[in-house]
């Protein structure tokens, strides 16, 4: 049975749309979205599924900056389980590190108001951007930058939202539904009936001490969970 969505706001409002609720900075949801991307692609469901992205900020869970040194010593780790998601190590100088994540949720959701097409690619570009090369995420000239890049975006349109900060409402929305355990990290996968999954597929711990100390260690890692995910929300399409 369907639930209705309008009871659970952590669902999507249709069932051709998957929520995605995470972090730009998330090492984590890099992998969940590319392989999001990826078995969509190879199930030939693009254009039938749309990512409906949802923002998770780490840095207001946690009151404190997602830490560079917690960040790094995940890419190989994490990196290794999808290598062409694209990754590589800070090469800027530490005052160029994004200390904030929140202007680029925000463009992401900003971005809706063109469409999911246009959000799910302004998201996955500013991950590229952030992992792969390296840039500077939290500043408006980069998220600009980026959304010109996609081709895919309406950059005076996103501009004019990010500068009248019309979807810092939204964000703040998004962080209060996820909070008090009803999304348990990033990324957390909702489907229209209910369906969810956190960190699909993945079970990962810390040894020698926590986020920024220690180190992650896979325990598991089973892909397959994303071809199940999407398989199911291509079920609940009517027709």
């Amino acid at each position: 049975m369907t639930v209705d969505p309008r009871k659970d706001p952590r669902l999507p409002e249709s069932p051709n749309a998957v929520v995605v609720f995470t972090d730009l900075n998330c090492s984590f949801a890099h992998l969940g979205v590319y392989r999001l991307h990826e078995t969509r692609r190879r199930l030939g469901l693009e254009g039938r599924l749309w990512f409906d992205h949802r923002a998770f900020p780490l840095e207001l869970f946690n009151h404190s900056v997602n830490e560079r040194p917690g960040v790094d010593s995940e890419i190989a780790v994490v990196g290794a389980l999808a290598p062409d998601a694209g990754w590589r190590l800070w090469q800027g100088p530490d005052w160029t590190y994004p200390v904030t994540t929140l202007p680029a949720l925000e463009a992401v959701q900003a971005a809706k108001a063109q469409g999911l097409a246009a959000s799910e690619a302004l998201d996955r570009a500013l991950r590229w951007a952030f992992w792969a090369e390296g840039r500077t995420i939290s500043m408006r000239h980069v998220i600009l930058d980026v959304a010109k890049e996609t081709g895919a975006v309406d950059v005076s349109a996103l501009a004019e939202a990010l500068d009248d900060g019309r979807a810092r409402r939204t964000v703040m929305d998004q962080f209060a539904i996820a909070g008090e355990g009803r999304v348990n990290c990033s990324p957390h996968v909702f489907l229209y009936d209910g369906t969810n999954e956190a960190n699909p597929g993945v079970s990962a711990r810390w040894l020698n001490g926590d986020f920024g100390t220690g180190f992650p260690v896979i325990d598991s890692d089973d892909p397959s969970v994303y071809d199940r995910l999407l398989n199911h929300a291509a079920d609940l399409l009517p027709g």
